[in-house]
């Protein structure tokens, strides 16, 4: 059931591709982002990866604010990573690559920072998901969670793609957390529904 989860999220997002640019992402997502901005919190000369990275908007914003940055969008969709590629403006400083968010394609410890914008809803294994997010994170690094949220006491169903979409509320995104060791540091409301849930590796196991 995995990989044909994977395989019909890949072309609904191939499809997506060249579209995607046109509006919602242009106009909503640049108020997210640019509310997301104010949170984060990096160090001088940071690593970071966008999650389910899409056309790249997020790591252009990021590498325009923080002059020192680098980063790795990673994404499942081939024609996503192709707009992404065609409209990067600090490369080399962002590369983008092809792959899975439940088993990530980087060493422990590699990033000082990982995003995830409106992308979390689509995971299949949230839990395997946030292990992989917390094994390449450094000590002290963060998550930054961004995704539509709920109230529901459990996770809530919306059958709008392909085996559907998963909304969280803030506790369930802090337990989840939880069970793959990431401390729930706080949370913030950027744009209606849309939560920002941002979490931090811990510095030792002690």
């Amino acid at each position: 059931m995995t990989d044909n989860f994977l395989s019909n999220k890949k072309q609904l997002f191939d499809t997506w591709a060249p579209s995607y640019d046109w509006l919602f992402p242009s106009v909503i997502y640049r108020t997210i982002h640019k509310r997301l901005l104010e949170y984060v919190d990096l160090p001088e000369r940071p690593n970071v990866l966008d999650l389910g990275c899409g056309t790249g908007r997020l790591l252009e914003r990021l590498a325009t604010q923080f002059p020192n940055l680098r980063g790795t969008g990673l994404d499942l969709s081939p024609n996503m990573l192709r707009l992404a590629r065609l409209s990067n403006h600090h490369h080399p400083r962002l590369i983008y690559l092809e792959g899975k968010a439940e088993s990530l394609p980087f060493a422990e410890g590699q990033f000082d920072a990982v995003f995830n914008t409106i992308s979390f809803l689509h995971y299949l294994e949230p839990k395997q998901v946030l292990s992989e997010v917390a094994r390449v994170l450094s000590p002290g690094g963060r998550f930054y969670l961004v995704d539509m949220t709920t109230t529901e006491a459990f996770p809530q169903l919306l059958q709008i793609s392909p085996f559907g979409i998963r909304l969280y509320s803030p506790n369930q995104r802090k337990l989840l957390g939880s069970s793959a060791g990431l401390l729930c540091l706080s949370h913030q409301y950027l744009l209606g529904p849309v939560l920002l849930t941002i979490f931090a590796k811990p510095l030792s196991d002690i």
